[in-house]
């Protein structure tokens, strides 16, 4: 696996620790870290210099390479400057909420270590949109920045457009792109904004708030849904109509899911949460799959969900995903996992005869498609 060696050898001593225990000690402790002088310098050479070249533009970005970090290892944009030193081409913080909440009790994340997975139902614990937005301006932006918005708990289902409104228009002028967050199973009721109807009066309001916040920053900032694996082909395809209707730009595909595939045998996933990690993967890729035969190229999808390795990260572009982003797997990997995707992607590049990597996945898919038809 793409692990370093170092953490190999620390990994059995943090996963002792409760999940989210050892969560927070690791960001505590590179935190503190990096208050040494040098020593973001030291993280850079050792993991950024290394890096090959994989530069891509999405939704009118420009990425240094298309491995990302999901929402919900750093909350509440505490470490910016670190996380982005270990190479990652993006970042998305969050989930955050308009206002502050502690979300649901403690215990509330659990490793299923045999099968590189977990489970949380952290329930949105966060410091609300202001605070995120005091901690993330002093850090300046060294890779693009996308903040993942969300309902307070507390806000009826009826009511959440406005918190959605809140959150967009107090992060739009630090954010290079906004994600809406509607799909986590650990806030009652927010998947009902994954029906069409009410899907479709919150897209229409974010686009129009959009539109007015583009006009007095004067600048666009790209919006993206971000959407679960636990989808019928039916609702899938509605969610893509209202994105193209909509204009939205982009969707991340998927949250965390709801079932339980290939764990019958495992006491804790009768915990309740959502489950991310290496039994996600083929629900993630399917949704993807799907939602791209539906998008056709016309809006750009990010894809998450049990990435642990290039070959993981190519299946997912190939399905449809014009990025990705990892969160399971660089807990269980380490750090080293990223500069290991993005080696393994410039292979697949180089063996496609491209040096683009859009290219070289656009001649993958025209290929994946032709081997489906003749099957």
């Amino acid at each position: 696996m793409a692990s370093c060696a170092w953490y190999r050898l620390l990994r059995p001593l943090l996963f002792r620790l409760p999940a989210e225990t050892s969560h927070i000690l690791i960001l505590t402790l590179l935190g503190i870290f990096y208050r040494l002088p040098g020593a973001g310098a030291i993280i850079r050479t050792l993991f950024v210099r290394r890096l090959p070249a994989l530069p891509l533009s999405v939704m009118g970005l420009r990425f240094s390479n298309p491995v990302g970090l999901a929402a919900g290892m750093d909350k509440n944009a505490e470490h910016i400057r670190p996380l982005s030193d270990f190479g990652f081409g993006f970042l998305e913080v969050g989930t955050v909420t308009p206002r502050p909440q502690p979300g649901n009790p403690s215990p509330r994340m659990f490793r299923l270590k045999h099968h590189s997975a977990i489970i949380n139902r952290m329930g949105f614990n966060n410091v609300g949109v202001y605070r995120l937005i005091t901690n993330l301006v002093p850090q300046g932006k060294p890779c693009p920045i996308g903040i993942n918005i969300g309902k307070n708990r507390d806000t009826p289902v009826e009511r959440a457009v406005e918190d959605y409104i809140s959150a967009l228009q107090a992060v739009y002028g630090h954010a290079d792109y906004v994600a809406v967050n509607i799909s986590s199973p650990n806030t009652a009721g927010l998947r009902d904004l994954q029906n069409e109807e009410n899907l479709d009066a919150l897209l229409r309001a974010l686009k129009t708030e959009q539109a007015s916040l583009a006009e007095k920053h004067g600048r666009y900032v790209p919006i993206a849904l971000k959407i679960a694996p636990d989808l019928d082909d039916t609702q899938i395809a509605a969610i893509a109509r209202r994105v193209l209707e909509h204009r939205f730009d982009a969707v991340i595909a998927t949250n965390t899911t709801v079932t339980r595939p290939g764990l019958t045998e495992e006491p804790l996933a009768a915990q309740t949460g959502g489950l991310s990690g290496r039994p996600l993967k083929p629900l993630s890729t399917e949704v993807i799959r799907k939602l791209y035969a539906q998008l056709q190229g016309n809006v750009p999808i990010i894809g998450v969900g049990g990435i642990e390795n290039a070959d993981d990260a190519w299946e997912k572009l190939v399905a449809g995903a014009d990025l990705i982003q990892i969160y399971t797997g660089f807990i269980y990997e380490g750090p080293c996992i990223v500069r290991e995707i993005v080696r393994g992607l410039t292979e697949h590049t180089t063996a496609a005869g491209r040096h683009d990597l859009a290219e070289a996945v656009a001649r993958a898919r025209i290929t994946a498609r032709a081997d489906r038809i003749s099957d």
